[in-house]
């Protein structure tokens, strides 16, 4: 059953389930702590790094034909948003993944929980595959990959329609290394994550990938909108949030499909046990009679 039609079937009780109170209530706690902090951390250095950023882009010979090209495209107040923009398209990154990798650690298993509870499930054994300790680390090594790759790639996200292709395919794979791990971590085995993973490789890439596409919308919102680095102290929460509720969808929908697929792994291998026992049962027949 697991293909594109469980991978629909699970988007249809991830968009459901995402509207329920307690995934929204999941959605906002995650959003609270990092806004706390980020808004903390960017009113600490905004006007020190504005200047530093102002010094870089005017005297670096990798960014000053930025600003150069702006004036002679007739942008001649370019020297007063060069700098903010380019300390929004840098922070911008930083916030999104601190966000994925606390939702992924923090509240995935709390929505796991609740997704297990539902009859189809409740026959899952937990085997325990993966720990609090093994979902840190393989959440923080995901992480410092995908901020390498941002910070590999930042420099063409100015260029059209890059900056709306690159973000989804960058979350879309930091979030299907992400959910995968921690929605099977309690309930599948070491061996029996690794096979799902191997298996559903292709359909979980989409998966992340769509989620991703979702997760681009705010950032295409702040790449093209002049009133979004003016208002960026509010539009920056309201993205945010928007942030935060789909990747809460993104762990809804992994949670159906993966223990979908987990179920189904074992009643094949349940099958498979059944059928060589019979087989062996049929051999021994004729000596006993």
């Amino acid at each position: 059953m697991v293909g594109l039609q469980q991978v629909v079937r699970s988007f249809g009780l991830a968009l459901v389930g995402t509207m329920h109170p307690r995934m929204l209530w999941l959605s906002l706690r995650p959003f609270l702590i990092v806004s706390v902090l980020w808004g903390c951390l960017i009113w600490l250095i905004w006007t020190p790094a504005l200047e530093t950023l102002s010094i870089f882009l005017t005297t670096s010979i990798f960014t000053s034909w930025i600003q150069e090209g702006l004036i002679w495209a007739g942008f001649e107040n370019a020297r007063a948003f060069i700098a903010p923009l380019f300390f929004v398209m840098l922070i911008i990154p930083l916030i999104t993944i601190s966000l994925l990798v606390l939702i992924a650690f923090s509240t995935v298993p709390a929505i796991v929980r609740v997704v297990i509870k539902q009859s189809h499930y409740q026959d899952l054994e937990c085997k325990k595959g993966g720990g609090l300790f093994g979902s840190l680390i393989y959440t923080l090594w995901s992480a410092l990959l995908c901020l390498v790759l941002v910070m590999l790639t930042l420099p063409v996200w100015w260029i059209p329609p890059l900056f709306a292709v690159l973000p989804p395919l960058l979350w879309g794979w930091l979030t299907m290394r992400l959910m995968s791990y921690d929605v099977l971590a309690k309930h599948a085995s070491a061996e029996e994550r690794d096979l799902l993973l191997e298996k559903y490789r292709w359909p979980l890439l989409t998966m992340g990938i769509a989620s991703g596409m979702l997760g681009a919308v705010p950032t295409f919102f702040w790449a093209t909108s002049a009133l979004a680095l003016i208002l960026f102290p509010i539009v920056s929460f309201v993205a945010l949030w928007i942030y935060s509720l789909i990747f809460v969808f993104a762990a809804l929908w992994f949670s159906h499909f993966l223990l979908d697929a987990l179920k189904d792994l074992r009643q094949e291998e349940l099958d498979k046990a059944l059928t060589v026992q019979t087989r062996v049962v049929d051999m021994e027949l004729p000596y006993h009679s």
